[in-house]
């Protein structure tokens, strides 16, 4: 059964990921949280597992979106290469932050972040700008945040680098394709923590690496790059903004449930 669980929530993350260009982490990370405490996992550790296991995911899944991008040429390498270094360091930061806040801490935070992108998905409107880009500093400082945030939160951090980049002027279709680069070198960072980490004082389940739970993993993997690839074509037959404020809702819902949650435990 949990076998199916986990295959349908590949499914359903590829799907909301080709529907709004969002990464599945989004939807993967609440719905392991809620899966981990349906099989009695320690909540202390549940949100961890939920994330790592997240990121595992898009180590593989943004395989398949970056060499679609690429071959459309869609895929800024330079840019991708000058905010790789602060990636790299925010997203070892960002999972090393996580590994010290105890599950519910790191819960409430991911609600907030929740209802964060709720908002925007309901309310903001995206701008293309005609500013200068940042240098070098300037990219490489953005990477910090970037990866920090994501690595916190279990996601691609396409959500932070595609409007970041659309603001300074990068046609959307080339900000896409560059936040999936960066989406992969984020999980990777990210990796080199949470693979290596794991809490003692908590009983693991069976089959995980550090905090990765493997047969989650597995299922995600299987289903999330053929539905993600079945929601992109369905993205252009239906009303985008009318999804994107149903999905804007659930997150909305979902976050404001983590928060209330754990406030009141």
């Amino acid at each position: 059964m949990e076998v199916v669980t986990y295959l349908a929530l590949g499914a359903v993350a590829g799907l909301i990921s080709g529907l709004f260009g969002l990464g599945g982490g989004i939807i993967i990370v609440p719905i392991l949280i809620f899966a981990f405490h349906l099989q009695g996992i320690d909540p202390q550790i549940s949100t961890h597992m939920a994330i790592a296991t997240s990121l595992a995911t898009i180590a593989v899944t943004s395989l398949s979106s970056i060499y679609t991008h690429h071959h459309k040429s869609s895929v800024r390498w330079d840019l991708v290469k000058r905010m790789s270094p602060g990636i790299v360091l925010g997203s070892i930061a960002g999972g090393m932050f996580a590994l010290s806040l105890n599950g519910i801490k790191l819960q409430s935070l991911f609600g907030i972040f929740l209802v964060m992108i709720a908002f925007q998905m309901l309310f903001h409107r995206p701008v293309m700008g005609s500013r200068l880009l940042p240098g070098t500093p300037g990219l490489g400082l953005a990477g910090v945040g970037i990866g920090a945030l994501s690595s916190l939160f279990g996601i691609g951090g396409g959500s932070l680098t595609t409007p970041f980049l659309s603001f300074f002027g990068i046609r959307i279709h080339q900000a896409v394709g560059t936040a999936a680069a960066c989406g992969l070198t984020i999980a990777l960072s990210s990796l080199l923590i949470y693979a290596t980490s794991a809490e003692i004082n908590y009983q693991l389940p069976e089959a995980t690496i550090g905090y990765i739970f493997l047969p989650a993993w597995l299922g995600i993997i299987l289903t999330s790059t053929p539905f993600a690839r079945l929601g992109a074509l369905l993205a252009h037959r239906l009303n985008g903004e009318l999804l994107t404020k149903c999905f804007g809702i659930v997150a909305l819902i979902i976050g404001a449930r983590f928060i209330y949650n754990n406030l009141m435990s």
